[in-house]
């Protein structure tokens, strides 16, 4: 098990944990329904990693569709290749491509999309290891720690 597997919620989760398989390549792990065959919780699977789908089930809980379409956080999710053709496979499925494909100062590919109630994923792909001292002179940032 994952030390950390987030959830996200949506206000149609059933069509949202069907969209996110055809999208962004996720596999149903668990899709548990109440016994009037209503949505209760679904876990969803990449690579070695999990992301929980959940309904807007009580006042603190709210898509981004729900909110304006505000954001309160982001899921990123590393691909081991072919990182071009899933934005190009989950562009035709309707994700909004809000960053295009990029090779970023830190040695990955990236692009960020929206999905269908307005979450924001960011996909990468290493591309080569940077150390930190290459991070900093390229960019022109500060880093501190270990750069994970």
């Amino acid at each position: 098990m994952a030390t950390l597997s987030p959830a996200v919620i949506y206000s149609d989760p059933l069509t949202a944990v069907a969209w996110l398989q055809k999208a962004f390549g996720f596999k149903l792990g668990t899709l548990v329904k109440t016994p009037n065959d209503e949505f209760a919780h679904a876990a969803l699977t990449i690579g070695d990693g999990t992301i929980h789908v959940g309904s807007e089930w009580s006042a603190e809980t709210a898509s981004p569709q729900s909110v304006g379409g505000k954001n309160t956080q982001s899921v990123r999710v590393h691909l081991d290749s072919g990182i071009d053709a899933h934005c190009r496979h989950a562009e035709a499925a309707g994700a909004q491509i809000v960053q295009s494909l990029q090779d970023e100062f830190f040695g990955e590919r990236t692009y960020r999309a929206k999905d269908l109630e307005g979450h924001v994923w960011v996909f990468s792909q290493r591309l080569r290891d940077v150390s930190i001292a290459e991070m900093q002179r390229v960019s022109g940032l500060k880093i501190e720690g270990d750069g994970r």
